[in-house]
């Protein structure tokens, strides 16, 4: 009977170690992922006030110079950032960045190809990057190209509109013709956000750790002001 006690005391003394240390790692994992999510806010603040600074013609100076010989040996951005080919939409300009700050992944439409997407998981694996702002703009002509529906001429360029048809299907669901390309771009940005999370197991098990934070936003060419995206009913944030 001593043993049988003895036995029974052993078992639930072991059981309840194990659940103090799962609450324990539960606890702390929750605090690590409300610290990151604070961090990554901060980070998109700053990317903000450098916004600001652009549309004022205010841009910080830099000494190019010492800090180019500083990065010579190692880089360490913070934020990775999947944008447009577009020409006149340079996320190191409208953010008011330098060298060493942004990891830049561009392509026509914004969207990423397994190319594009090992880039953002070698950025968070290897540098430390722990935000990815998906970045879409006004007047697309990619966006535009696939609202039109036309076939294109290679296959290449078939691939891009490949990419971007998902969501402009989705805006002709709720947008009004006059509102479509707008809703089309803004969905675009949506999809481009999710198909990069959802074609990496990497970038997975960062977001859900809370290593990797994901905003989307559209660049407005005009005003040259990035307006963040509004969650999508039904939608949470990566």
């Amino acid at each position: 009977m001593r043993r049988f006690l003895l036995f029974v005391l052993l078992i639930t003394g072991t059981l309840g170690i194990g659940f103090t240390q799962q609450s324990t790692t539960t606890g702390a994992q929750a605090r690590t992922g409300a610290k990151q999510s604070s961090s990554a806010e901060r980070i998109w603040a700053d990317l903000m006030e450098g916004n600001q600074r652009f549309i004022s013609g205010k841009a910080r100076a830099v000494e190019v110079v010492s800090l180019r010989q500083k990065l010579a040996a190692k880089q360490s951005p913070k934020v990775i950032v999947l944008a447009c080919s577009d020409s006149r939409v340079s996320p190191e300009l409208l953010f008011d960045k330098s060298l060493g700050d942004l990891f830049v992944v561009r392509s026509a439409g914004n969207v990423a190809d397994a190319i594009g997407v090992g880039s953002i998981e070698y950025a968070v694996e290897n540098l430390g990057s722990s935000v990815l702002v998906v970045l879409g703009h006004t007047g697309c002509g990619a966006v535009k190209a696939a609202c039109w529906g036309d076939k294109m001429p290679t296959t290449n360029l078939q691939a891009i509109m490949d990419k971007i048809m998902p969501a402009v299907t989705r805006a002709k669901t709720h947008a009004n013709p006059d509102e479509f390309t707008k809703a089309a771009i803004q969905e675009n940005v949506r999809q481009s956000a999710n198909d990069v999370i959802a074609s990496s197991e990497v970038l997975q098990h960062s977001v859900h750790d809370g290593k990797l934070i994901v905003f989307e936003a559209v660049y407005d060419l005009n005003s040259g002001k990035v307006v963040p995206l509004k969650p999508m009913p039904g939608r949470n944030r990566h």
